[in-house]
């Protein structure tokens, strides 16, 4: 069924001052940078080995602008979205159909890259609330075109997601959807007792979704909290952002064995960044 994390998606105000701040701290160009015109939205684009990361800014009016402005004027510029990808959209839209589940048919997608005008097309499914639980979450496609990659990360760039955070009140409730809907791999499930959580670990195209269950008596919510880079050498990328002027913390070990972590503490737009190197 979803076979990739596929993106990210971070609301900005002001999307080249949002650009300017993420080539500091991930130490790289991105790749892209368009405009959905009928979505009302502008956007840059920053490729990593296992998944991407999209800067999204409202750009006049449609769909697209609406989300935008409504999720900074609730909270904020920051992390918004999380989108799944698939390699049969259709496939993925009859199986939850047959579920149960209101689907309507997957909605066509183009963007342009005003780099060089080169032409990406996509398949997006949006999902109904008893399946995103208060995520801005849908499912994609990609028809043609691709994005650029990048050959080689510099020894003190990101160059790719380790993980990212979910938060949510009903960890039994995220299995049904995302193991047993979605099919994603639940590598772990076991409660932490130091922080009185339990936390859930799925695995798919080498990253992590990590979620932790904090009960409560209100109805099934998730939310998105935070995002770990992992890098080849933290020593020097902690060198690199404090030369960028990107305030960061000590270089300290990680909860998990073999890891030394930091975390960036400005030019993110919001979004908690923890920077991660495995030692091992």
């Amino acid at each position: 069924m979803i076979n990739t994390l596929d993106h990210l998606i971070v609301a900005v105000k002001d999307l080249d001052e949002a650009e300017k701040n993420y080539q500091k701290v991930f130490g790289i160009d991105p790749v892209w940078k368009g405009e959905h015109k009928e979505l009302g939205t502008a956007n840059s684009i920053f490729n990593f080995k296992n998944t991407y990361f999209e800067l999204l800014s409202a750009k006049g009016e449609g769909l697209g602008a609406a989300l935008v402005n409504d999720a900074i004027q609730k909270k904020g510029e920051g992390l918004t979205g999380i989108v799944f990808g698939t390699e049969n959209i259709d496939k993925v839209t009859r199986v939850l159909k047959d579920n149960g589940y209101m689907m309507n048919d997957p909605l066509l997608g183009e963007g342009t890259n005003s780099n060089n005008q080169s032409i990406r097309k996509w398949k997006n499914l949006f999902l109904p609330p008893e399946l995103t639980r208060g995520l801005f979450s849908f499912i994609i496609e990609h028809t043609e075109g691709k994005l650029p990659s990048i050959d080689s990360y510099p020894d003190t760039a990101f160059n790719k997601l380790d993980h990212v955070v979910i938060n949510t009140n009903d960890a039994d409730g995220f299995i049904d959807i995302y193991k047993n809907e979605f099919d994603i791999r639940l590598a772990l499930d076991k409660v932490i007792e130091h922080w009185n959580s339990r936390m859930l670990f799925f695995r798919l195209n080498k990253t992590t979704i990590e979620v932790v269950e904090k009960k409560d008596d209100k109805d099934s919510l998730d939310s998105l909290w935070g995002l770990a880079w992992e890098v080849e050498s933290i020593g020097k990328t902690h060198g690199r952002l404090i030369k960028e002027g990107v305030e960061i913390t000590d270089i300290r070990s990680g909860l998990k064995e073999n890891t030394l972590v930091a975390t960036i503490k400005s030019h993110t737009n919001n979004v908690p960044t923890l920077l991660i190197e495995h030692t091992k």
